[in-house]
């Protein structure tokens, strides 16, 4: 993930719109400008959306799924395997779980349908940019479910040569449990009466000392642990 930019002391976050429709990508390019996101690039389909993302290096990638060339999902896989710090939020119009769960899978960090408002859309964006996971109401159950059925499957046989799992600190564990039961970072920072920003370092703490890539491994790690059940 690029630096982002700073103006007057306040972060700016860098972002692209990925849509085939000129349109839509236009308005959403301008919807954000507008609130104050700095619009590094725009792409119309799947192979120019990868190619435009690695020259720009955007904090935030705004996809729609369906793309001629390469189809999203697969864009969110190459783009997010290449720079696990890349955030992506799909922008879609379609609500079908199947789509929501491949997108998550692929590397979304959230998912929002087109009949969002503007200021819905802006506050996304936001939030996604800090690694919290936006998703349409209705939907959030849905990928926790999915991660439940996951972490649920039988496990492939340890490795009797495998080091052993780091410790995390008792905060560190604390929040580990609060994301895996789906609160955002602002309900957890409310919950335990400490700042968003103390919630997204005991995050990526957590991400290191346990080697993951994403929120997408972390709650799953958690709920095959059983964090979210305590």
């Amino acid at each position: 993930m690029s630096e982002q930019q700073t103006d007057g002391g306040r972060t700016t976050i860098r972002v692209m719109v990925v849509d085939d429709h000129p349109m839509w990508r236009d308005a959403v390019a301008r919807d954000l400008a507008a609130a104050g996101f700095d619009v590094v690039a725009t792409a119309g389909d799947g192979e120019q959306a990868v190619r435009r993302a690695r020259a720009a290096r955007p904090d935030v990638l705004v996809l729609d799924l369906n793309l001629p060339a390469k189809p999203g999902v697969q864009v969110c896989k190459e783009l997010v395997g290449a720079d696990p710090a890349l955030r992506v939020l799909v922008l879609s119009a379609s609500g079908e779980h199947a789509d929501v769960l491949e997108a998550v899978k692929s590397g979304a960090t959230g998912y929002l349908l087109k009949s969002a408002s503007t200021d819905e859309l802006i506050d996304a964006v936001r939030r996604t940019a800090v690694g919290d996971p936006v998703f349409t109401p209705g939907l959030a159950g849905l990928v926790l479910g999915e991660y439940r059925r996951l972490a649920s499957e039988p496990a492939p046989a340890a490795d009797t040569d495998e080091p052993k799992a780091p410790q995390l600190t008792d905060r560190e564990t604390e929040v580990l449990r609060l994301v895996a039961k789906g609160l955002s970072y602002k309900q957890i920072a409310e919950r335990l009466v400490i700042s968003h920003r103390t919630v997204q370092n005991h995050v990526q703490n957590t991400l290191g000392k346990l080697q993951l890539h994403n929120r997408v491994e972390l709650v799953r790690y958690a709920i095959e642990r059983g964090l979210d059940d305590a």
